[in-house]
């Protein structure tokens, strides 16, 4: 595969079917990729959603956990350090190689950080806990970005591309069910300060897999090439920190704009929703162990078949069209939500909102990361992908801090769990304006392909 930019509208293009085997996840590449996408997922929930569920455990207030989960924006700040990531080597871990050096200095942050805030808790004060969540948070992301930067660079070609995308999906989504389902049982036995501490110590899975990861060989001609212009001196920095964003522009011109515009609107419905969500459960009665079995069984089950649709989609439809469906179904499943607050609560009917939950969410999870992941040109990798992942997190990762506001505010003329219900339909309206733009995007190209052909 040339090492040169893909082409501007290779986002509309249908992908090859490509069937992959049981056999190419058992390759050291796909294994690898496993073992770090669910190091990546691993912090996420724990300064997010459950993070939200012990704080109200605790008897914290729906206001104060809606701005506590601000501590996410820092996900959608990474492409601002990205640049780091591209040029920079981590000093004492720089014979680990550029790549695998940053992800292991971030994983070791991340452990560390989560086991002192099991170690604080609560009775420290939520500044405090605020605080450590925070740090959490930044080396997460930092993770994060130096992860998708290998999986792209570590990539030989398209199929495998996409097959190092599905075991990252697979994995990540594995660790989000892990911090969000079973964190409640081990909570609920051993208290959530413990549970903490463990969870800290599970990094330790990622730290082995960057040990034995290989630094991506694809990529070194072209990052050796801009490590002639050192960070520190104009011409390095113009190039490391102005040079992504020149070339993404001036790679899809003004669509660009329609582009990053259509990503930052995708996933807001999943991300104002997501403070409310383990509240909602403590508040309609249901116990942790019983929204643990759930997300655990159906949950579980739902959440392959997701990222199997969405893959299968993304093969036989394209980008685009996966793209709009999976808009589609995430904003119906989060509305499905006040079900439970309007026709009252029973397990079947909580099982199977979480089923379209957890299928849907990771059916646009699939089809948004193979999507930004085509966008992106080696020399660039990290600051572009933190650039686009960044850009479909910060609007949502912004207006959940005011979630609990809104349900609270609602609460007084609606009642506690009308509110809630009426926050979710809302919630899932946010989801239109993004299929919107895809499908206007889809539109456009459509129309530039025949006159690209008649050319």
């Amino acid at each position: 595969m040339s090492v040169e930019h893909r082409e501007a509208h290779v986002e509309n293009e249908k992908v090859s079917p490509q069937k992959h085997r049981i056999a190419d996840y058992l390759r050291p590449k796909t294994l690898t990729m496993l073992l770090l996408g669910f190091s990546s997922g691993l912090p996420f929930y724990l300064v997010g959603n459950t993070f939200g569920y012990w704080l109200r455990d605790e008897h914290t207030s729906l206001k104060a956990i809606g701005f506590l989960s601000w501590v996410g924006i820092a996900y959608s700040l990474k492409f601002l350090w990205a640049p780091l990531m591209d040029r920079v080597d981590v000093p004492l871990f720089k014979r680990l190689g550029h790549r695998r050096g940053w992800m292991m200095f971030s994983q070791i942050v991340v452990g560390l950080a989560l086991a002192v805030m099991g170690a604080t808790g609560t009775n420290a004060g939520l500044g405090r806990l605020g605080a450590l969540a925070l740090v959490v948070a930044f080396a997460s992301s930092t993770q994060d970005i130096v992860v998708d930067a290998w999986r792209i660079e570590s990539a030989d070609d398209g199929e495998e591309q996409g097959l190092l995308a599905s075991a990252y999906q697979f994995s990540y989504r594995l660790a989000l069910l892990a911090t969000d389902t079973v964190v409640l049982i081990v909570a609920a036995a051993v208290g959530w300060r413990m549970s903490y501490g463990i969870y800290g110590a599970c990094i330790a899975i990622g730290i082995v897999a960057t040990w034995f990861a290989k630094e991506p060989e694809r990529a070194d001609a072209v990052m050796d090439k801009k490590r002639e212009a050192p960070l520190w001196t104009p011409r390095g920095f113009v190039d490391a920190v102005v040079g992504p964003f020149i070339a993404f522009f001036r790679a899809h011109g003004w669509l660009a704009l329609l582009m990053l515009a259509a990503i930052s609107l995708y996933r807001v419905p999943d991300f104002i929703m997501g403070p409310m969500a383990n509240p909602y459960y403590h508040d309609l009665g249901l116990t942790k162990q019983t929204v643990g079995a759930v997300r655990g069984s159906i949950g579980l089950i739902a959440t392959f078949a997701g990222i199997a649709a969405g893959g299968f989609c993304s093969l036989k439809l394209g980008y685009m069209r996966t793209l709009i469906v999976g808009g589609i179904l995430q904003a119906a499943a989060i509305a499905a939500f006040a079900f439970l607050a309007f026709a009252g609560l029973s397990i079947p009917l909580f099982a199977a909102v979480m089923a379209g939950d957890n299928f849907s969410m990771s059916f646009a999870g699939v089809a948004l990361v193979t999507y930004m992941s085509s966008l992106t040109n080696l020399g660039y990798t990290a600051t572009q992908y933190a650039l686009l992942s960044s850009t479909y997190a910060w609007l949502g990762k912004i207006l959940k801090g005011f979630s609990g506001t809104a349900v609270e505010s609602l609460s007084a003329s609606r009642g506690l769990i009308h509110a809630y219900g009426i926050f979710f339909i809302a919630c899932g309206l946010t989801g239109v304006p993004a299929v919107l733009l895809f499908a206007a995007l889809g539109y456009w190209h459509k129309r530039k392909q025949p006159a690209s052909a008649a050319a």
